[in-house]
Order: C-alpha cells, then sequence, then structure tokens
C-alpha cells in the first residue's frame, strides 16, 4: 500500500475523527499540515491501521 496525500486528504475530509485527531496532532507535536497527514497515515492507516480498508476503498474505481 502506497502513501497517497490525495487520498488521505479525502479520507480526512470524510472522516470526523480523522479531522480531530489531525488537529490534534497539528497542536501536539507543533507540526506542519503536510507532515501531520503523513504521520496520521502511519499509525491509523498503515499495516492493519484502523482505517486501512476505507484508505484502500478510495482506490477503487467508482461505479
Amino acid at each position: 500500500m502506497k502513501y497517497l496525500k490525495s487520498q488521505m486528504k479525502q479520507l480526512i475530509k470524510d472522516n470526523k475523527d480523522l479531522q480531530i485527531r489531525l488537529k490534534d496532532l497539528m497542536d501536539e507535536h507543533d507540526l506542519e499540515k503536510s507532515s501531520a497527514i503523513r504521520a496520521l497515515y502511519h499509525s491509523e492507516v498503515a499495516a492493519g491501521g484502523k482505517y486501512q480498508s476505507a484508505y484502500q476503498a478510495l482506490d477503487l474505481p467508482k461505479g
């Protein structure tokens, strides 16, 4: 599975919990948005994370 910033942005846009988590990461660790999005990917999506299937679903063709 590959990190795609555009897919992460869409996933965050579609999920209120991830929006809150992103803001918390930015505040707690003084991160810029792009760095916080990547950190969120690694903590919540990659390697069987809670949102992995939702992230992968964004890659499927729209039917």
